[in-house]
């Protein structure tokens, strides 16, 4: 059974097409894995479907009475509210029931005894359904859920006021999967997630009986909850059966045989034109050359998209720095209470450090701490010589709108206008994303631009907090070489193991300081 139809979709933003007359089709109960590259649009689609967005044109239809789910990262959480508040909120139709529930109970001592007979049955069908519901059994879900997603360790009487974008994300999908809804809509679940809650979050999608939708770069996650592929690429949406291996397989074979197809056409045209020129002329091979010229104008062109840039990351080495990267000792870092117990740390040139482990324990304040961004509540961190560190932090502010140009021209004023382009280009950002305002990048493009700024400048140590997050697969491989390539120094946070393996000749996990309990 179709729960969500879509047809002949077309969408753009200004002169940049994303869509052209796009259809597509979930049925019940498929787990679709959404793809492509960083910028052709797979949150915008979510966006339309989940009618946030107009399309230029086309329709999008759910079936009567489906409930949907989307994991809007911009939704607002009322300030006041705890994080147990907001979790208990995705039961508010079944505590709306009590409510009503209660209500007659309140009435029956008015009534006669026809309507007392009536309430009762009503009262009896909405016991049920709390029954059926697990109504009594809200709580245990909640902190079931909560501890599943590592959302307990942030304190479940926390003003959601207080947190983090990351911690946001976390109650959302939380609350989410709460509320079972008929589909989900995942944009980049996993972005906020450390390793043992994207174990957890798998198991549960896995398990999943409903459909859902879901976008995602992390490849090894993305395989073990799939069994379809829709692939996003310029401006269709194209359907395989299976996992990102198959669909890999698949697409390249379709690409070798459509390249076969253009070259042998490109052949034909060629020889055509040139039978038509040579013979146009003639009287006595007017009427050939008219024929071929007729087969040349009815015949289905076949095009090629332009190979998208692929981006190219290579860090400039400044000097090597002094031999100690940073020593820190009997250092307890925090905001209003300790996160961790005193620490013992030593950092050399040349070493490549991963620092993995749950999230919420304190990898963040500890990056931050070492840095001077942020005061430790006690004991010392020293900083070696020589040091040109560069920082790529995890969340930016909102509402940039400036472009893309003029973000990197105001970091390099020296540059020309066509070194800044050219240097945006080698990040794998097209014409159309260089123009554009950063606030209407996608979330791998914003990384881009990010990454654009770090590697023109000279560094010999790199601090980077969860640099792959919104990046798409391609940017993620290269980012990987580039940072296996790098001469300096790095302190990594990451929580895909597949990336940071690579290139760590070191993994601190920072559960064996934390004060938190697991």
């Amino acid at each position: 059974m179709s729960i969500l139809n879509v047809e002949g979709l077309s969408h753009g933003f200004g002169d940049r097409a994303i869509f052209k007359d796009v259809s597509f089709r979930l049925l019940k109960g498929e787990h679709i894995g959404l793809i492509g590259a960083n910028g052709e649009g797979k949150s915008t689609f979510m966006n339309i479907v989940t009618d946030k967005l107009q399309p230029d044109e086309g329709k999008v239809e759910w079936s009567k009475r489906v409930r949907v789910g989307y994991l809007d990262q911009h939704a607002v959480l009322t300030k006041g509210l705890t994080i147990q508040d907001v979790l208990r909120g995705a039961f508010q139709y079944l505590f709306d029931l009590e409510q009503e529930m209660n209500d007659m109970y309140g009435r029956m001592g008015d009534v006669t005894p026809e309507e007392l007979d009536k309430l009762l049955e009503e009262v009896g069908t909405i016991q049920d359904t709390l029954t059926n519901q697990d109504f009594y059994m809200i709580d245990a879900k909640v902190q079931e859920t909560a501890r599943g997603l590592g959302i307990t360790d942030i304190g479940l009487e926390r003003d959601v006021n207080d947190l983090s974008g990351g911690q946001r994300t976390k109650i959302l999908l939380a609350k989410l999967l709460l509320e079972k809804p008929d589909i989900l809509l995942l944009d980049e679940p996993t972005n906020y997630l450390d390793e043992q809650h994207i174990e957890w979050l798998k198991r549960y999608l896995q398990e999943y009986e409903n459909a859902f939708i879901l976008i995602s770069h992390d490849i090894p996650f993305l395989n073990s909850v799939i069994n379809l592929i829709y692939h996003m690429e310029n401006q269709k949406l194209t359907r395989y059966v299976g996992d990102y291996d198959q669909f890999q397989q698949v697409h390249e074979m379709r690409k070798q045989q459509l390249e076969s197809a253009y070259n042998r056409q490109q052949q034909e045209i060629s020889e055509l034109k040139d039978f038509v020129a040579r013979n146009k002329a003639s009287v006595a091979t007017r009427n050939m050359a008219m024929s071929r010229q007729k087969k040349l104008d009815k015949m289905d062109i076949i095009e090629i998209a332009k190979e998208k840039p692929k981006p190219q990351f290579s860090f400039k080495d400044a000097k090597a720095s002094g031999k100690v990267i940073f020593e820190a000792k009997q250092l307890v870092i925090g905001y209003d209470s300790p996160l961790s117990r005193p620490l013992d740390l030593l950092m050399e040139r040349g070493q490549k450090v991963a620092l993995v482990g749950a999230n919420g324990i304190g990898k963040t304040t500890l990056l931050r701490s070492i840095l001077g961004e942020i005061p430790a509540l006690s004991g010392s961190v020293e900083l070696g010589y020589n040091q040109e560190v560069g920082y790529f932090e995890q969340e930016m502010k909102e509402g940039n709108y400036k472009t893309c140009i003029e973000e990197i021209w105001e970091t390099f004023p020296s540059l020309s206008q066509f070194e800044v382009r050219a240097a945006l280009a080698k990040c794998g950002l097209t014409t159309k994303h260089i123009e554009s305002k950063i606030t209407v990048l996608s979330g791998g493009e914003k990384a881009k631009v990010r990454l654009c700024k770090l590697i023109n400048r000279e560094t010999n140590i790199l601090v980077l907090d969860e640099p792959t997050n919104h990046l798409d697969v391609d940017a993620k491989e290269e980012l990987k070489r580039a940072l296996k390539a790098y001469k300096g120094s790095i302190l990594l946070i990451s929580h895909e193991p597949e990336f940071y393996r690579d290139i760590a000749t070191d993994i601190w996990n920072c559960e064996d300081w934390t004060t938190k309990v697991f």
